[in-house]
């Protein structure tokens, strides 16, 4: 039987799924301190500042395991990497759960923040380098997908504690995702292509022959040698050579505009805009958040039906445009509050429907896509590097944007930030259309040749199907 990298297996969707529960971790924690702050506010009498340290401090930790997450996939591979992950989290949530006193609380933040640092990489980055090309943007998608599941397990679970303000509750339930990734990776392959760049193709063969249902994989096997060949052993000044500059600016400057856009302040944040908007009891407001979470889920489904059809270019763009909209609608609803309890009543609505528009417009396209992007532009030789490299980029924007919300609200109001935001999507729709090539239906090798044979940014705005 010829080799066919196409072919799709039970064996494939298992690990693809198992590898995503790495979601789960990166969702549940970004979803569950937006409901824990009302109360952690409390108990440690936060101000402002404090309650900005709260919530990025995870942050923190995350661009710690994000730069160092690169380098250690390479050196001992990405499954190995997503278990450390994974036993780092939990030593993490112990911590935070056990926490006489805020600075103890800010090291058990920091300790998940570097797990979540490192396996929101790696596990798409698994996921990319196992699956079949014509279903690998749904599969890796399916990282995205638990990421919202995460989500919105933490609002449901937030919303469970609320009425006794149990905080450490919440970071508590974190425990059983936690341990589910940490046994199921245990029992999964090793990537076929990092097996193949540390020079096992034997172990990479069995790997391939077991994922792909077949016993002859020559040709993919081939195919990936070729690619090692061409670019040999990277190194992080590999990361400028001319095949590379482009994929490097695509993966930062998305990495960027992602968070720029405003997406962790919906998330972190949404209790407390709904507070803004007049929802005064913490409760009600963590209730509205769970509607937010069930939006996230259900359009980041229809994401992964339609990544691998309609492609990856159309869903950015119609992605950012949504967003540019709703946060123009939320900058206008907050700048023409009256103050009275009636236009309390017309802010809160304008708030709910603007924020469930920009989660939605979020999950269809810049959400998923960012990560699958990233999982698929650069070079075997530099994957692990310039992944790592556009993820700390990734969270160091996240931490800017969660840390300084509150102090721009103060700054220049509800009003000013959400217009800001929308401001921001325009440009990030515009860069996406100039520079972001359509990769549905590519081998990751086939895009690794369209990019070493640009001769400049901006030259074509697809590859060829070769």
């Amino acid at each position: 039987m010829a080799s066919k990298p196409d072919r799709i297996t039970g064996f494939v969707l298992v690990v693809a799924a198992v590898a995503a529960v790495a979601g789960i971790l990166f969702g549940f924690d970004t979803g569950v301190i937006s409901g824990a702050i009302l109360f952690i506010n409390e108990d440690f009498s936060l101000t402002s500042a404090t309650t900005e340290v709260a919530v990025s401090s995870v942050l923190m930790g995350a661009i710690i395991g994000a730069l160092f997450g690169g380098p250690l996939s390479d050196r001992v591979g990405r499954r190995s990497s997503i278990l450390s992950a994974a036993a780092i989290f939990l030593v993490g949530t112990v911590v935070v759960v056990l926490s006489p006193i805020f600075s103890i609380f800010i090291i058990g933040r920091i300790l998940i923040g570097i797990a979540i640092g490192v396996a929101s990489f790696v596990a798409p980055l698994y996921i990319s380098e196992i699956a079949p090309e014509n279903i690998r943007g749904a599969l890796v998608s399916l990282n995205q997908l638990l990421i919202t599941i995460g989500i919105l397990i933490a609002y449901g679970v937030n919303y469970y504690f609320a009425a006794e303000g149990a905080w450490r509750a919440m970071f508590l339930a974190g425990l059983i995702p936690g341990t589910v990734l940490l046994v199921g990776m245990f029992l999964m392959p090793r990537s076929p292509r990092w097996l193949m760049f540390m020079n096992r193709p034997g172990d990479a063969e069995k790997v391939l022959r077991k994922i792909r249902g077949t016993p002859d994989v020559s040709d993919e096997l081939g195919e990936i040698e070729k690619s090692m060949r061409t670019e040999g052993a990277g190194t992080w000044s590999d990361l400028f050579a001319p095949g590379v500059r482009l994929p490097l600016l695509l993966g930062v400057g998305l990495a960027v505009l992602q968070q720029a856009t405003g997406i962790n302040t919906v998330i972190y944040y949404a209790p407390t805009i709904f507070q803004f908007a007049g929802l005064a009891e913490a409760t009600a407001s963590i209730a509205a958040t769970v509607g937010i979470g069930i939006v996230n889920v259900l359009v980041t489904l229809v994401a992964i039906w339609l990544v691998d059809r309609a492609g990856r270019r159309p869903l950015l763009l119609g992605s950012l445009a949504g967003m540019g909209i709703a946060m123009l609608l939320l900058g206008i609803g907050f700048a023409f509050e009256g103050g009275g309890g009636g236009a309390a009543v017309s802010l809160g609505q304008v708030t709910a429907v603007s924020l469930i528009i920009y989660v939605a417009a979020f999950a269809l396209g810049l959400g998923p896509i960012f990560w699958l992007i990233i999982s698929e532009i650069y070079p075997l030789s530099v994957r692990g590097l310039a992944m790592s490299l556009a993820t700390v980029t990734n969270w160091a924007a996240n931490f800017i944007i969660a840390a300084t919300f509150l102090s721009l609200v103060d700054l220049i109001g509800e009003s000013g930030v959400f217009l800001l935001y929308a401001l921001i999507a325009a440009l990030a729709w515009l860069f996406v259309f100039k520079l972001v090539p359509e990769t549905k239906g590519l081998s990751l090798e086939q895009i690794e040749a369209y990019f070493r044979s640009r001769g400049r940014v901006g030259e074509e705005t697809r590859p060829r199907n070769m």
